[in-house]
């Protein structure tokens, strides 16, 4: 009977960590909505192709943000203006903090113009229309930095895995509102 408890109680901790779990992600989505605005953009890089981005920029508009930049091959979605993602950041609690999070499908990828080239090599040539992973990430912060009105000028991007690539990458030539 002691044996049937220990697993009846441990059946009850799993279940009830469980729905705490789909709570939080439903808080978390609902937070989202209720303190963001997304906006989708085709941001164009100096080549002329334009990158699918996700922009969620926070409801209250009385102060600036610094923005946490996100690049990925694996996918910006949700797409769709009305589609919000259920959380933003690597951790819920940066939600909170006050952030514009940006989402963006790298070249060639999901909903973004050009060729997809596997771990791009770094351009070497003095063309100005060149393009490599640090320049699209410039091209984008410099797009941005033109086009929000409420962006603090300070921006920060992150990843790991594929995105920690282009998070490295884009170290390169940083653009001058890259701090983190």
């Amino acid at each position: 009977m002691k044996k049937f408890t220990q697993k009846a109680t441990l059946l009850s901790l799993i279940l009830m960590s469980g729905i705490s779990y789909a709570q939080d992600a439903k808080a978390d989505s609902a937070y989202v909505r209720e303190h963001y605005e997304k906006t989708e953009q085709l941001i164009p890089m100096r080549d002329g192709t334009k990158l699918f981005t996700a922009i969620y920029t926070p409801k209250d508009q009385t102060k600036k943000y610094p923005v946490l930049l996100h690049r990925t091959p694996y996918t910006a979605a949700p797409y769709g203006a009305n589609e919000y993602k259920k959380s933003l950041g690597n951790f819920p609690a940066e939600m909170r903090e006050g952030f514009i999070f940006v989402y963006q499908d790298v070249r060639g990828k999901w909903m973004s113009e050009g060729e997809f080239e596997d771990v791009r090599p770094v351009n070497k040539t003095k063309n100005k229309k060149a393009i490599d992973e640090s320049t699209d990430t410039y091209d984008t912060l410099e797009w941005l930095a033109k086009n929000m009105k409420n962006y603090n000028q300070k921006a920060g991007i992150y990843g790991i895995s594929y995105p920690g690539f282009y998070s490295t990458m884009s170290l390169v030539n940083s653009h001058p509102t890259l701090k983190a």
